[in-house]
């Protein structure tokens, strides 16, 4: 019992320190895995080392890939490929179903965009499509707001979900989180949308929004210049993604592909950072000046100043989670939790305590993903699959609730002008059916499955 309530205590302290005391996740996590080696006490001497060694471990694996991905989001967003992509959608949808169209837009920009900057710069279309479909904004809102988010916290290469798969060793099969990322985070956005959809007949109650927030969707256009093509826009992030499931395609035990010169070729193009390096390449094209040197040089600089917060909490949480695979927590808590028959609701319900409690949906992934590494076993969860599924969990839970300590949720609320009432209502709900919905499906999954 004492294993339990140390690390009760040790996780009151992450979410005292980042809440009321306003410590960056990252040393909140290094003090944390300090505290806990400690207080289960692990040889003083050996105390650093295991830090160290799990902060490096975590950020070898997965570390550069985080890097790519980011600097890949930044060309895109910049270059206004994610225009372009909504632009698309658009087109091959029509304009039949407001909130549909919205939330698929939503689901495929966030996927190489952050959720907070593609509601930024989509809020413009959203506004427009609402005005002239005769929808509610607020509904447009919502539904744009959750598709962006089930990408955000389930589909790789978003940096959250492909932190928390490197947590629990599926670096080397980042494939197969996609297809079932895919997959969990459509299930997540329809729910999103069917809850957005309750507010089809309500306006907007907030105050009006300012001069530089109102932008007409063509006048942002233009602001680009000329934009990219959908091939140009689509090819950074698609072909990674396609590489990617090839590859793990390709390693199936039954070698569905051979083991020839194909396999090879697919399981070097397939490896995460092979891919994205290929993404890297192909959103040159996205570069409008003259001098496309200058603006990589400066797009990769951007890049990586994005990335250095999350590589840091990526890399607190392995320590972390290196501490506690050094106690014998693992397999007190697994064993205690399988008599309980919990099991696969454990990482939801510890994603969705520090989810709510402190706001940010990466910090979430990261910390209960390096939590529950070493009690998958007793989990019954230590197969690829199990692996997998547990990620899947942990971002269900990453994403209960978005509310008042989330900066999305006030991105949301303000650009739609809803007030804080109505945005629990639509967006802090919303995001409540969403984790809830996924969840539910990871379980039918699991039972399916394992």
């Amino acid at each position: 019992m004492s294993l339990i309530l140390i690390l009760l205590g040790v996780i009151a302290f992450i979410v005292l320190a980042t809440t009321k005391f306003k410590l960056h996740p990252f040393l909140a996590l290094i003090v944390a895995a300090f505290l806990a080696a400690f207080a289960y006490g692990l040889p003083a001497g050996s105390i650093a080392k295991t830090i160290a060694s799990g902060f490096g471990g975590i950020l070898g694996y997965i570390g550069l890939v985080i890097v790519l991905g980011t600097i890949i989001g930044v060309i895109l967003e910049k270059s206004g490929a994610a225009i372009t992509m909504a632009d698309t959608v658009i087109k091959v949808l029509g304009e039949r179903s407001p909130t549909l169209t919205m939330s698929i837009i939503g689901y495929i920009v966030s996927v190489p965009v952050f959720c907070d900057s593609g509601f930024v710069i989509l809020n413009s279309l959203k506004e427009s499509l609402a005005n002239r479909l005769k929808t509610s904004s607020v509904a447009m809102s919502v539904a744009l707001a959750t598709g962006l988010y089930a990408t955000h916290t389930f589909v790789p290469p978003t940096p959250g979900p492909i932190a928390a798969a490197g947590n629990l060793g599926l670096e080397s099969n980042l494939g197969l989180v996609i297809g079932v990322g895919i997959f969990v985070a459509a299930t997540a956005a329809i729910a999103g949308m069917l809850w957005a959809n309750r507010f089809k007949d309500i306006e907007p109650d907030g105050i009006e929004q300012a001069e530089e927030i109102k932008q007409d969707w063509k006048a942002l256009k233009a602001s680009y210049g000329e934009l990219p093509s959908a091939s140009q826009a689509f090819s950074p992030i698609f072909v990674p993604i396609i590489l990617i499931c090839l590859g793990s395609i390709a390693k199936f035990p039954s070698l569905p592909l051979g083991d020839g010169t194909v396999f090879e070729v697919l399981s070097f193009l397939g490896q995460p950072l092979t891919a994205l390096i290929i993404g890297l390449f192909l959103s040159v094209r996205l570069l409008k000046s003259d001098n496309k040197v200058e603006e990589f040089g400066e797009r990769i600089s951007q890049g990586i100043t994005a990335a250095a917060p999350i590589l840091l909490i990526t890399g607190a949480g392995g320590a972390f989670g290196a501490v506690l695979k050094a106690t014998p927590l693992g397999e007190y808590l697994g064993t205690t939790l399988s008599a309980l028959g919990v099991g696969i609701f454990m990482p939801f319900i510890v994603a969705a305590a520090l989810k709510s409690a402190q706001g940010s949906s990466t910090v979430a992934l990261v910390t209960t993903s390096a939590l529950v590494a070493p009690m998958l076993a007793q989990l019954g969860l230590d197969s690829e699959m199990g692996r997998v599924l547990t990620v899947m969990a942990i971002g269900a839970g990453a994403m209960t609730v978005s509310h008042a300590n989330d900066s999305f949720f006030w991105v949301v609320s303000q650009f739609s002008r809803m007030s804080v009432g109505l945005a629990y209502r639509a967006q802090t709900m919303a995001t409540l059916v969403q984790g809830v919905t996924a969840m539910t499906l990871v379980y039918i999954l699991s039972l399916v499955l394992l």
